[in-house]
């Protein structure tokens, strides 16, 4: 394997891995931010937006 295409393998992998680093970090926070609120609710608190709940 020549320099030149060990070069473009390593950065095709560090690419990859970054990326699927990202998307990883993107679901679990997504994960945490939906328990978050959640609780929120669990706890009555409401969103200023939900207006037409209230009686």
């Amino acid at each position: 394997m020549s320099v030149h295409a060990l070069f473009v393998t390593a950065a095709y992998a560090i690419t990859a891995i970054v990326l699927f680093g990202l998307i990883g970090w993107i679901l679990l926070d997504q994960r945490a931010r939906r328990r978050e609120l959640a609780a929120l609710e669990a706890a009555g608190v409401r969103r200023r937006s939900d207006k037409a709940v209230r009686s």
